[in-house]
């Protein structure tokens, strides 16, 4: 049964269909080839002619804070040294992307390439794709593109998104195995023992829990990332929730995970500024020792490490399961962000030519090699992982697994920022429990009856 559940994790990522071998890097791989047969005549010549007028072309590509990492800003710099298009990365702070995103589409001004978060549900709630982006499924990369990643990005058998994120692993605990040790702790089994763990922490003036809720959307993890507790739980839920057949606010299990979230902060184990304190922050609050925990992805324990100046190596952080509901069901999260070509974009041959140079084997290489948080790309293109040993043991060792609740249940990702608002109006005694399962109740009628949903008409 492990096997099983790291297989489904890994599935289609570590398997390569021999499109390309692994290294390679001596030959140039700045693009996936979209066929063997041979090229019509005059092909060379139209191409130079394409290079050529692309000349000076400058792509704005818009994305939410977080999700256009540094190393992707470096490949694009060598994209334009190759082809004369500049990108230009215009980042938006998370809480307020959306709104601009949206602002812009529906007037007619979108940017060239706009990143958005993938979901078969949420790409046509959301962003409405079938209007607003382009046509990709016979790009050349098309081919070499993970089928999971494929089915969260298309709608009506039309793909529309290339999804750039690391979607193989998720966000889980992670704990200083120094720290723990050092005051004899073990990995908490359930809910009542991380309890136990946090208050010796914090007996010993050491802060248990790093939460960043600064930036608008970590803390709602605590709550849609146990998708397969819930759904273990209350068998159905969510077949229930798509059909409108049971409302958020009718299951006690969803009252008790907020209030355990709201019991953890009371109690101080989110330390005292968790409502301002940011994620860029996490590898310098959890190097210096201060934090003994954090919910992250696998790849950020080597920028733990390395903010540490020496004091801990990646040897020194393992990971658990998230704890709320006495979760023991490892969290699949297939979604991630994803690129869109804006459809009134005057330059959509040019940003097809940025998507397929992002998914060449030069290209995912560079990302996984230089970004700690990439250890791989749902792309097979011949690439090595970067999996470390313990990530994969500790993938093996869950015995269950299941999917994520912003990818399984619609209308509820397109509200992740409202949700997280009543979150911390609850944790500050604004709102209580039951009133935040009321409100996200409220937005997915809303967003239904928009988007003509026949479960709510």
């Amino acid at each position: 049964m492990k096997k099983k559940v790291l297989a489904l994790i890994l599935c289609g990522i570590l398997v390569v269909s021999g499109l390309t071998a692994c290294g390679g890097k001596e030959e140039p791989a700045a693009s996936v080839p979209a066929s063997e047969e041979p090229a019509e005549a005059g092909s060379t010549a139209k191409e130079e002619e394409g290079n050529a007028s692309s000349q000076g072309v400058t792509l704005t590509f818009m994305a939410s804070q977080d999700w256009v990492y540094d190393a992707e800003m470096e490949l694009g710099q060598k994209f334009e040294q190759e082809t004369g298009i500049k990108i230009d990365y215009q980042i938006i702070p998370s809480d307020q992307y959306y709104t601009v995103l949206m602002t812009k589409l529906n007037s007619g001004e979108g940017p060239d390439i706009f990143g958005g978060q993938s979901g078969t549900y949420d790409i046509v709630s959301q962003y409405n794709v079938e209007k607003n982006a382009v046509d990709l499924s016979n790009e050349s990369w098309v081919g070499v593109y993970d089928e999971f990643a494929k089915q969260q990005t298309s709608t009506g058998g039309v793909l529309y998104g290339a999804t750039y994120f690391d979607t193989t692993t998720d966000f889980y605990m992670v704990y200083n195995k120094k720290i723990f040790e050092e005051y004899n702790l073990q990995i908490p089994a359930n809910y009542q023992e991380y309890l136990q763990v946090c208050q010796t922490l914090l007996d010993n003036e050491v802060m248990p829990f790093f939460e960043c809720m600064g930036d608008g959307w970590h803390h709602v993890m605590w709550f849609c990332e146990i998708g397969g507790k819930f759904e273990e739980l209350v068998p159905g839920i969510v077949d229930k929730l798509n059909n409108n057949e049971i409302k958020f606010a009718d299951v006690p299990e969803f009252k008790t995970c907020l209030e355990q979230m709201k019991e953890m902060a009371d109690k101080g184990y989110f330390g005292d500024n968790y409502l301002s304190d940011e994620y860029a922050d996490m590898p310098a609050a959890l190097g210096s020792g201060e934090f003994a925990m954090t919910m992250a992805k696998p790849g950020t324990i080597s920028e733990i490490a390395a903010a540490s100046n020496g004091a801990y190596t990646e040897d020194d952080f393992g990971m658990f399961l998230i704890p709320t509901l006495d979760n023991d069901v490892l969290n699949v999260h297939p979604c991630g962000p994803t690129r869109f070509i804006y459809s009134g974009s005057q330059h959509i041959e040019e940003a097809k030519q940025y998507l397929e140079f992002m998914a060449s084997q030069e290209s995912v290489q560079y990302m996984i090699d230089n970004e700690p948080k990439v250890e791989n790309l749902p792309y097979n293109v011949g690439q090595t992982p970067a999996y470390s040993e313990y990530t994969q043991n500790f993938l093996a060792s869950c015995e269950k697994s299941g999917t994520v609740f912003q990818d399984s249940i619609k209308y509820l990702n397109p509200q992740w920022f409202e949700f997280g608002q009543d979150m911390i109006a609850m944790l500050i005694g604004d709102m209580d429990a039951d009133q935040v399962l009321q409100a996200v109740d409220q937005r997915r009628e809303t967003q239904a009856v928009a988007a003509g949903d026949a479960a709510w008409n």
